[in-house]
């Protein structure tokens, strides 16, 4: 039997910046292909994540930037998080940022990035970053 290979979806790890109120309000939450979900602190980790895809649901995204209220609209994909109990920046990172209110996709430079590859991205409190 045949199998085309681009129709295969790999079972990615999902993270993203959690705003939902609760216990876990402004944590990173990590939901991973068998459906485990992680929380942790930005102020007390630092995520390393590797074969990243960054993610948006555009309509949503469009909708809360011409003032709908704010709901799960993006979030990284990886293949491989690693979670260090260090803080520690990495020199010639550029930020990626999301803010639908700002702009209804991610940012890197002021360019849109949605559903762009990066081998790397890394975490440093609540923001992520890229290699130059």
């Amino acid at each position: 039997m045949l199998i085309n290979a681009w129709k295969i979806k790999r079972k990615m790890i999902k993270v993203r910046f959690n705003l939902g109120k609760g216990k876990n309000y402004k944590k990173w939450k990590i939901t991973y292909p068998d459906k485990k979900v992680d929380y942790y602190d930005p102020k007390e980790v630092q995520l390393f994540m590797t074969g990243c895809r960054l993610k948006n649901n555009k309509k949503a995204a469009e909708k809360i930037f011409k003032g709908a209220n704010k709901s799960v609209c993006a979030w990284v994909e990886c293949e491989m998080i690693f979670i260090s109990g260090s803080n520690t920046m990495q020199l010639g990172s550029i930020p990626i940022k999301y803010n639908p209110r700002i702009a209804p996709n991610w940012l890197k430079e002021g360019e849109d990035v949605d559903d762009v590859y990066f081998p790397a991205i890394v975490s440093f409190g609540k923001m992520l970053y890229v290699k130059q």
